[in-house]
């Protein structure tokens, strides 16, 4: 959700908590998450069975220019199971594919936190129109 400042969190609580038959995975990085460090309390008291949120950490706020962030000096894992969200941490793809296999057999809320390295190259702006992103994203829930 480009440009959401930390809402993609909430988007996907909304989704699961409404479609309950369906899984929501929601990609977040830290920054965004630092945003709307509150969306973990919600989700912790509405256990939404079907959330799986994967958070990419390296410590910045890349997608905007790479400022630093403060998850360096916290936990965000500890934080999401402080509200009772299931946690795992993983630092390599291959443990992260053997995660998301398990979360397949329990229940959710999940939050999976990935430490990742700071991009060597500046990220690019999204070139996609507002419009075309949003109808893009209501046709998906149609599906």
């Amino acid at each position: 959700m480009i440009g959401s400042m930390g809402l993609a969190s909430s988007i996907g609580l909304g989704l699961a908590l409404k479609n309950r038959k369906k899984t929501f995975y929601i990609f977040d990085g830290d920054g965004n998450l630092l945003m709307n460090l509150g969306s973990l309390v919600t989700i912790g008291v509405h256990k939404p069975k079907n959330l799986i949120h994967i958070v990419f950490d390296n410590s910045s706020h890349e997608s905007t220019g790479g400022q630093p962030t403060e998850s360096k000096n916290i936990q965000l894992d500890k934080i999401a199971r402080s509200t009772k969200i299931k946690t795992f941490k993983v630092g390599t793809k291959n443990d992260l594919v053997k995660i998301i296999e398990k979360t397949k057999k329990i229940t959710g809320p999940i939050l999976i936190l990935v430490k990742i390295s700071k991009s060597k190259k500046k990220s690019k702006r999204v070139n996609i129109e507002p419009t075309k992103i949003k109808s893009r994203f209501m046709k998906s829930l149609r599906n």
